[in-house]
């Protein structure tokens, strides 16, 4: 299943080959959204301050 595949960087560290992205996620659904990407085994999620939407991702 690809949620379980990783990426090795150079320095050893693996990260997942899928994320979540929420760029053009509205504001009012982006806590929803990564809370079912948690629930569903998503274990990258970009975040950004660009996005405007960070705090409600983060006060998850």
């Amino acid at each position: 299943m690809i949620l379980k595949e990783t990426y090795e960087l150079q320095n050893g560290v693996k990260i997942p080959k899928l994320g979540l992205g929420t760029w053009f996620i509205d504001d009012d659904k982006a806590a929803d959204a990564v809370k079912a990407a948690v629930a569903n085994g998503y274990r990258l999620i970009d975040t950004a301050q660009a996005y405007g939407n960070e705090v409600i991702c983060c006060e998850l």
